[in-house]
């Protein structure tokens, strides 16, 4: 709204720049229509006219000037003064201060109805007030819509600066409002950890370590292949991240490395897994974010790699981590088989569901474009917490 409001002032602006020389152009040609006198006198004053708008600065002098032309003007045709007249009351009251309005349009009242009644009153007592009637009733309009014009004005002007004043609010709001939820996120979880933690401990990390066992007998067994020694590195991961869960903290790769050297990590070690090729950019300035952030982002990374090499069938993918003044986003794209996103929100798989839940809990978007045939995006957002 404030925008569109923006460009109605500025037509406004130009229509009112223009609007004297149009007046100008209108009267100069009715009067060459109906007038009888010499042309080239009329068209004499109206090129001086327009040479008076177009080179004197505006002050008292250029109203002055103004005034005379007008009434000049109005010796060779009235359609001066019910035409380019009116520009005498625009410019007497946007350029003149104080009494010295009512002063300049009074005047230009005054020129007006002189034209009008085709020359000074007869000097008679009804023609006489009649004559100042008419002019004190126009320099009395010409006052009243000029004021109301400079309130509206006024207002509008306020308004503008409320907008903006708002608008810098819900930006600095919008900050605190995504720290707050951080901090929400953080009390809230710590005993869902607590419980979860002995579940993995009992499950998971026992399972990881039968796995490591099994294996570790084949190996040494001489059964050997690439894939085992694969299943042996990601088994001792997971161990180390149910472990970690266990304890409530973070990721392993961001305890060793930056959020983009983690995730460079991540995709190199995918790459060389799947046999893909998979590209990793950074843009923006890097900077440390809350570790739910980073957290975020990372799993939401992890998440969608796996979908790729579970589902996708591609043979690119690319990963881009865009730090921007407020947020921070993980752009995910594969050249892959794609899927139909109508059937996934109905029930499908392909893990977005808790992508989806990791980053609306810390107030961001999750966007997903894709077709049957056409690849998948992904582009996960989440608020720019900085590291407390």
């Amino acid at each position: 709204m404030t925008a569109q409001l923006d460009r109605w002032e500025r037509l406004l602006e130009r229509q009112l720049t223009a609007a004297p020389y149009v007046l100008l152009a209108a009267s100069t040609m009715l009067a060459l229509l109906t007038e009888d006198g010499p042309p080239w006198r009329v068209v004499a004053l109206a090129a001086l006219a327009a040479l008076w708008l177009r080179l004197v600065p505006r002050g008292v002098v250029y109203v002055i000037g103004l005034i005379v032309l007008i009434g000049v003007l109005c010796t060779q045709a009235v359609w001066f003064a019910g035409f380019f007249g009116f520009i005498g009351y625009l410019h007497s009251w946007e350029y003149l201060k104080g009494m010295w309005r009512f002063a300049g349009v009074t005047a230009t009242a005054a020129i007006s109805v002189t034209a009008f009644f085709g020359g000074p009153p007869d000097p008679v007592p009804s023609k006489i007030l009649s004559y100042l009637l008419l002019t004190a009733a126009i320099v009395a309009a010409v006052g009243l819509f000029s004021f109301v014009g400079e309130i509206t004005a006024a207002r509008s002007a306020e308004r503008k600066q409320m907008v903006t004043r708002l608008e810098e609010t819900l930006r600095e709001n919008a900050g605190l409002h995504a720290q707050l939820l951080v901090q929400a996120r953080e009390a809230g979880v710590m005993d869902e950890r607590q419980r979860m933690a002995a579940e993995i401990h009992d499950t998971l990390a026992q399972g990881l370590t039968g796995i490591i066992t099994q294996l570790q007998a084949a190996h040494q067994a001489g059964d050997w292949r690439r894939n085992v020694d694969n299943a042996l590195r990601l088994a001792r991961e997971s161990l180390a991240e149910a472990r970690r869960s266990v304890q409530a903290v973070g990721p392993g790769q961001l305890d060793a490395a930056p959020l983009p050297e983690a995730l460079r990590e991540v995709v190199a070690r995918w790459s060389e897994l799947n046999g893909v090729r998979a590209d990793f950019t950074t843009t923006g300035t890097v900077r440390p974010m809350h570790p739910e952030v980073e957290e975020t982002l990372l799993r939401t990374a992890q998440e969608a790699l796996a979908n790729a090499a579970r589902h996708a069938g591609a043979s690119r993918v690319g990963l881009t981590l865009s730090y921007m003044e407020d947020m921070v986003t993980l752009d995910v794209r594969d050249d892959g088989a794609g899927f139909d996103l109508e059937r996934v929100r109905d029930g499908g798989g392909f893990g977005l569901t808790s992508m989806r839940g990791r980053v609306s809990r810390l107030a961001g978007t999750l966007e997903i474009e894709t077709e049957p045939g056409g690849g998948t995006a992904i582009s996960a957002s989440v608020p720019a917490v900085a590291r407390g």
